[in-house]
């Protein structure tokens, strides 16, 4: 890829730029409007969802840019009411429909949904739309240790990656670790926890002035050096350009040190906990 973007290499050997764009509640001409100028900014690796009823906006800017495809990394994900292996399969053929692309680069199971209990069936589905050539890549979000331990036991293929809730209030240091052992790439989503207002923390702003920059900087520099892949969301050109300019600086172990120290038991912005929610 040709831009400042440092990569991280996943364990089947697919390259993606160390920090993508999230593109939730960016809909319609104005939500392709942001995402062009995100690729334009340097952006690579955009991410979008089946529910986020935006793949088509993601696709025309696509279309939009002056970048060969083939230097981008698009990502998207399987709902929940599609674990089904029949209905699986379909929904993935209509992700690729919705955003008139030839496949995805990576392609993830959106929540493991517990109680229905039919995300290895999604999994398989995953896996042979893998062998159709309609994905690249293929990985989960939100999966806890024990379901990512039962897809490597009952499938033998463990994910690339896991996209988890992951930011200074919830740092998810087990998680981090779990992953780093078995080769998994973490990805942070949410990774500014913008509503809770953490742009006005104190302790980030002290770290901040030290460095002559932002707030979000500061976070998305801690995500890095944490070895996870921050996908932070903004329609301004201005806000994507700082959120890009993170790769000239380092914080100190002091500094990562206090940054971890922020993290609280019931920092979940949501309280979406895994091991219990259904998403639809």
């Amino acid at each position: 890829m040709k831009n400042s973007i440092p990569e991280v290499t996943l364990h089947d050997g697919l390259k993606l730029p160390a920090i993508g764009f999230g593109t939730y509640r960016l809909n319609g001409n104005d939500g392709a409007v942001s995402i062009q100028s995100a690729i334009d900014m340097g952006y690579r690796l955009i991410d979008t969802a089946y529910n986020y009823e935006n793949e088509g906006t993601v696709g025309e800017a696509v279309r939009r840019s002056s970048i060969p495809r083939d230097e981008l990394r698009i990502t998207s994900k399987l709902p929940g009411r599609y674990h089904e292996y029949n209905r699986a399969v379909p929904a993935i053929q209509e992700s690729l429909y919705r955003s008139g692309l030839d496949y995805y680069d990576l392609y993830l199971i959106h929540w493991p949904n517990p109680k229905q209990d039919k995300y290895l069936e999604a999994w398989q589905a995953l896996i042979d739309a893998k062998k159709w050539g309609l994905i690249r890549s293929i990985g989960v979000c939100n999966f806890l240790p024990e379901h990512l331990e039962r897809l490597q036991k009952e499938t033998g293929t463990t994910p690339v990656i896991n996209q988890i809730e992951l930011h200074p209030f919830f740092n998810q240091a087990d998680q981090i670790a779990y992953h780093k052992e078995n080769g998994i790439q973490t990805e942070s989503w949410s990774p500014l926890a913008r509503v809770t207002n953490i742009l006005g923390n104190e302790t980030i702003q002290s770290i901040a002035a030290r460095h002559e920059k932002s707030v979000s900087q500061v976070i998305l520099r801690w995500h890095h050096q944490l070895g996870t892949l921050p996908i932070p969301k903004s329609s301004s050109p201005e806000r994507q350009r700082e959120n890009m300019d993170i790769f000239n600086f380092s914080l100190d172990e002091a500094e990562m040190r206090i940054m971890n120290e922020l993290h609280r038991e019931d920092g979940r912005l949501k309280n979406q906990h895994p091991a219990i929610y259904e998403e639809y």
